[in-house]
């Protein structure tokens, strides 16, 4: 099995560890310009592959004689280790199997932006999956997924890390599978779920201080954007604008 890996953040890197650590390169790897150089180098380093011309850059992936230099890899499978670009028609067609996606919810709930957020606000069943990419956002079939049990406790930022522990953990599991092929694909009934925009989150987080929220609204919606350093819920009163995070602790002996 050929697999062209396009690994981004602390999961691509996991990911190529892991394949170096099999002492199973990919065929080639392709590196997210939104990442440190020194990011960069530890992923190529951790993944084993040793040639640089198997090494690409996001920033060059519209280029007609990349996309033939990675078809002539003869690759059998592309997989998108929390890549943060969506891929064009020309690069779904390279490889013989196609692509699969690592996305950090339990599709088909939160397709598309701020999975983190919109898990807690919505009470939506939370996980990780990973999908068979078509010319949808986040659509496309189900191969594998993981369900990840959530508390009062947790907040944006928890379910963002324990999302990437389970992606890391769900993959190494299912490998010897995908090695041989064996990908199951589960369509996604799109008639239930959610999907979001990025634009969507910013006014989402707005608290208007004199509209009503239940209690259990409101506190959903201060932890789920608690993820510091990113910005937070936010109220105005008059011209000055605040915002506002929350902590939640489980305590024992208060009924």
């Amino acid at each position: 099995m050929k697999i062209g890996l396009f690994a981004a953040n602390a999961v691509g890197h996991e990911i190529a560890k892991f394949f170096g650590d099999q002492h199973e390169p990919p065929a080639c790897i392709v590196l997210s310009a939104d990442d440190s150089r020194t990011l960069q180098a530890n992923i190529v380093a951790a993944s084993g592959v040793s040639d640089p011309n198997r090494v690409f850059s996001s920033e060059t992936l519209g280029d007609p004689q990349i996309v033939a230099r990675l078809r002539d890899l003869g690759l059998d499978l592309i997989l998108l280790a929390w890549w943060p670009y969506i891929l064009k028609p020309s690069l779904l067609e390279v490889p013989r199997l196609g692509c699969l996606n690592f996305h950090p919810s339990f599709l088909p709930y939160n397709r598309g932006k701020h999975y983190n957020f919109w898990a807690i606000v919505e009470g939506a069943p939370f996980g990780v999956t990973i999908h068979w990419v078509d010319k949808s956002v986040d659509g496309g079939d189900i191969a594998f997924q993981s369900r990840i049990d959530t508390t009062w406790e947790d907040t944006g930022a928890t379910l963002y890390h324990k999302a990437q522990q389970e992606m890391v953990q769900l993959f190494k599991e299912k490998f010897a599978e995908i090695k041989k092929g064996e990908i199951p694909r589960i369509p996604q009934d799109l008639t239930r779920g959610s999907f979001h925009y990025a634009r969507e989150l910013e006014p989402a987080c707005h608290i208007e201080l004199d509209q009503s929220y239940t209690a259990r609204t409101l506190l959903n919606l201060l932890r789920a954007r608690t993820f510091p350093p990113h910005p937070a819920s936010w109220f105005c009163e008059g011209s000055d604008c605040y915002e506002v995070r929350i902590e939640i602790k489980k305590v024992a002996g208060k009924l």
